[in-house]
């Protein structure tokens, strides 16, 4: 097979999966992963796809100055957050990762600190940051693939959640009102997230302090459904209250 026609069947692959693993891409085109890992990056240097250790996904993150924008962000804060909810994961557990840069975090100290996990994602970037561990087991949503951030939303993404029961499930959110009510911008992320709530026996909340006090326009759950929060200030004193009322834990990342 020529290269074009190569590299034609790669960038087709991609876009409709959102994201390939280099050992597939290698058995789909009948070459070995050393070939396609070439072709990965040359695509990536003509800004058609976006490389990954392990994989490549669609579209260029010099596309998505926003999304560059928020994943640089309270970068600190998150990472500490991060470091300290990854602390709470035992070595073996099953998971549920959502989309967002905080979760993005989180699977960073994952791999760094934790071994054996199964990771079930609607996320690219998480799927393709998690399958570089060769002990981690990872399953990737079916269903749309949103340009900006690389998340995976829609009814096939929920249908995909609904078929496991994990033991934790790690979201965020984008903005958190003053009396614990959570929200987000995009009802299919939100149905979501929702699923993944359901469907886990442990639920953990990792929201740095610029998500409190706002508003967002989709209703994702309340605050005290989670079984702990991971943030990096403490909470008003209201919030402090409700959770405790709910028997809701804080762990605030110092």
């Amino acid at each position: 097979m020529a290269k074009h026609q190569r590299h034609e069947k790669i960038i087709r692959l991609v876009k409709e999966h959102g994201f390939m693993p280099i050992e597939e891409l290698a058995k789909k085109l009948e070459v070995t992963p050393q070939t396609i890992r070439r072709d990965i990056n040359i695509l990536s240097e003509e800004k058609v796809l976006r490389r990954y250790h392990g994989g490549a996904a669609v579209g260029s993150e010099e596309e998505h100055p926003d999304f560059l924008s928020k994943k640089n962000r309270m970068k600190a804060e998150k990472m500490r957050i991060s470091e300290t909810l990854a602390a709470h994961i035992p070595d073996g557990a099953t998971l549920f990762l959502s989309i967002g840069t905080t979760i993005e975090a989180v699977t960073d100290a994952l791999v760094k600190t934790r071994k054996n996990l199964c990771i079930i994602t609607n996320n690219i970037h998480v799927a393709a940051t998690a399958s570089g561990r060769s002990d981690y087991s990872v399953l990737i949503t079916s269903g749309v693939v949103r340009p900006l951030d690389g998340g995976v939303t829609g009814v096939a993404t929920m249908d995909f959640i609904k078929q496991f029961k994990v033991d934790y499930a790690v979201l965020s959110a984008s903005a958190i009102e003053e009396d614990g009510a959570l929200f987000d911008s995009d009802y299919k992320e939100v149905s979501v997230m929702q699923a993944m709530m359901e469907n886990a026996r442990i639920r953990y909340l990792a929201a740095d302090h610029s998500k409190f006090g706002k508003s967002a326009l989709v209703r994702m759950a309340d605050i005290t459904e989670f079984d702990t929060v991971f943030t990096d200030k403490a909470l008003s004193p209201q919030l402090t209250e409700k959770l405790a009322d709910a028997g809701c834990k804080c762990v605030i990342a110092e």
